[in-house]
């Protein structure tokens, strides 16, 4: 899949994100990267500091990043709706992180 399909692709999964809380997301960049520079199977990461972690020292700071893998994803799936489907989930996942929601409770909601 061209780089730029994938880009697509994450777009759209950041469409998906209700209006209503994609407008409370702030100070935030989503990127796509080709490949992790640690875990090789790594699909998404994000850094930064939570909404829910944020207080009035919280100023002047660089946007925290949430970061969507190429290779992985596309080395996991076998079809594009596969890819779609896992990209989708990625990026609800990682933006779950901004909002300060931990792994286990985003497996618990089916986002892992």
């Amino acid at each position: 899949m061209p780089r730029a399909d994938f880009e697509d692709l994450v777009a759209e999964a950041l469409d998906l994100i209700p209006p209503e809380l994609a407008g409370l997301m702030s100070n935030v960049v989503v990127l796509v990267e080709d490949e992790p520079e640690s875990d090789p199977d790594l699909l998404g990461l994000y850094e930064g500091v939570a909404l829910t972690e944020r207080g009035t020292y919280y100023a002047g700071v660089l946007p925290d990043r949430i970061t969507i893998y190429m290779g992985p994803t596309l080395r996991m799936c076998s079809t594009r709706d596969e890819v779609v489907d896992e990209v989708a989930t990625t990026v609800v996942h990682e933006v779950g992180h901004h909002f300060g929601i931990s792994d286990q409770r985003l497996h618990e909601l089916g986002w892992g």
